[in-house]
This record gives C-alpha cells, sequence and structure tokens, in this order.
C-alpha cells in the first residue's frame, strides 16, 4: 500500500473506471513466479490473518517467518516476510501446487496484479484510494482473456476487508511517523508496547486480559464479547487504546 499526495507515482495511471485483463492459473507460464525472491511487506491483519490459517500464536508467527527493516516510517520498524533459505527463495507457504494459504493470503498477494494508492491529503484527513496496473514483464496472467475492474476485482479478491482494516492501521502509521516516543529511544517501552498491539495480537489479549484493560471503558457488551473473541476487533480496539495512550485521543470513553 503506498501513501501519495496529489502527485501520482511517475509514470503510474490510475484505473479508475477502466477494464484490465488478468488471470492467474495453474496453466499459466509463470504460475507461482511471483511468489518467489519476493520482498513482501506484512500488514497487522495480514499477521493475524496468516497465524490463524496456520494455527501459530501471533508470537511464534512472527519469530518463524517475519524480520524488521527500518521502512518509509523513520519512527517505526515495518514487517517483512521471511522466505526460505533455498534456490529459488520461496515464499515459506508456497507448495508445488500453489499457496498453501490462498484463503487468508497478505493483502499486497490478493491485490496483484494492481497496487493500491492512498491519498490522505483531503480535507478533514479524508482519505482517498486509487489503483494502478503493475507491470512484471515476467507475468503472463495480463495476456489471459479475462475481463476485470478494480471494483470487481476488490469483490473477487475479498479485499473489502483488508483495506478496512489497513486504513485503520494507515491512520496509526501516521501517528507512529510523528515520533510520539520522542525521548526514549528506538525500542523504548511506549514503542515496544505499539509494537505488540500491532503485530502480536496474541500477545496484546494475554498482555490486555493481565491488566484488565477492557474493564477500563465503556465498551457496550456485544462490543466488549466481540473484541475478546475476533482479533481484528481486538486489534481495533487495540489501534484506538493506542491513540488514547500517546496522544489522549481517539474514541475509547474511560468509566
Amino acid at each position: 500500500m503506498t501513501k501519495i499526495t496529489k502527485e501520482f507515482p511517475k509514470g503510474m495511471v490510475p484505473l479508475y473506471n477502466s477494464e484490465f485483463l488478468f488471470e492467474c492459473h495453474s496453466e499459466v507460464e509463470c504460475f507461482t513466479m511471483c511468489c518467489k525472491n519476493v520482498d513482501l511487506t506484512l500488514y497487522p491483519y495480514d499477521i493475524i490473518r496468516l497465524k490463524n490459517s496456520l494455527g501459530l500464536d501471533s508470537e511464534e508467527f512472527l519469530r518463524k517467518h517475519t524480520f524488521l527493516v527500518k521502512g518509509e516510517n523513520p519512527y517505526f520498524p515495518t514487517v517483512k516476510l521471511s522466505l526460505l533459505d533455498n534456490e529459488g527463495k520461496w515464499c515459506p507457504f508456497l507448495a508445488e501446487d500453489g499457496c498453501r494459504v490462498y484463503n487468508d493470503r497478505p493483502s499486497a498477494c490478493r491485490t496483484y496484479p494492481l497496487e493500491r494508492a492512498v491519498d490522505r491529503s483531503g480535507e478533514g484527513g479524508a482519505a482517498d484510494e486509487y489503483y494502478f496496473l503493475t507491470d512484471h514483464p515476467y507475468c503472463k496472467g495480463h495476456n489471459e482473456d479475462k475481463t476485470h475492474t478494480v471494483n470487481s476485482w476488490i469483490r473477487n479478491q475479498r479485499l473489502i476487508d483488508f483495506n478496512a482494516m489497513n486504513g485503520f492501521w494507515a491512520e496509526v502509521d501516521t501517528l507512529f511517523s510523528s515520533n510520539p516516543w520522542k525521548g526514549e529511544g528506538t525500542a523504548g517501552e511506549k514503542q515496544q508496547l505499539a509494537f505488540m498491539v500491532c503485530y502480536n495480537i496474541d500477545g496484546f489479549k494475554r498482555f490486555a486480559e493481565q491488566h484488565k484493560i477492557l474493564q477500563q471503558f465503556k465498551l457496550a457488551k456485544d462490543q466488549k464479547r466481540r473484541i475478546v473473541k475476533d482479533d481484528g476487533e481486538m486489534l481495533k480496539f487495540g489501534f484506538e487504546w493506542l491513540k488514547l495512550i500517546l496522544t489522549g485521543t481517539g474514541s475509547l470513553v474511560k468509566k
């Protein structure tokens, strides 16, 4: 997911309502080539879906399948997918017949061959999204006779939930880029807490239970039930909790 201002990335033109040709299946010559030697950023909701698909605790998933780099945000690390140490540098979830976690694959994989860009320069912080068609020479899926629009692709790839959660994440990431833990230095207490909330949702659930965090706020019974049972709802609660801790703002109201 690219953050943009009013100027689009050089050489890229938004699709808007235009149609495009693409199809990926096992008979396409380049099948699974895009799953090898890939530079894949994982967002918080991606990790929730993947670790649940694999039956792993989020802490174990992070340890086995990710590494950290300094990305676009200078004050918060970016999480990347670790590839297998084999000749092709395969995605760890790739099998000979395709993706082992296809139903819970990350948002970047779902969005391909499109790239999503978000413009947050509108009035009141309103976000506009744009989609661009990628053009990788190795990809033969563009030669397939299957027509899509952006909207049909979003529906077909079940991107709506991912885009919504990535939107919540983008707000928090923007907050992190303001260096709200100034004075703590790298990996200070608040930054470690923020990382746990965003990427180690099982660790945050244990932390929240231990410190009775949910009980500290005015939450409707059904909302509290959803937060306890659903990792995505817990993540959204965690984002609001971080806003409150770091800036004193957000939607949560203390009892």
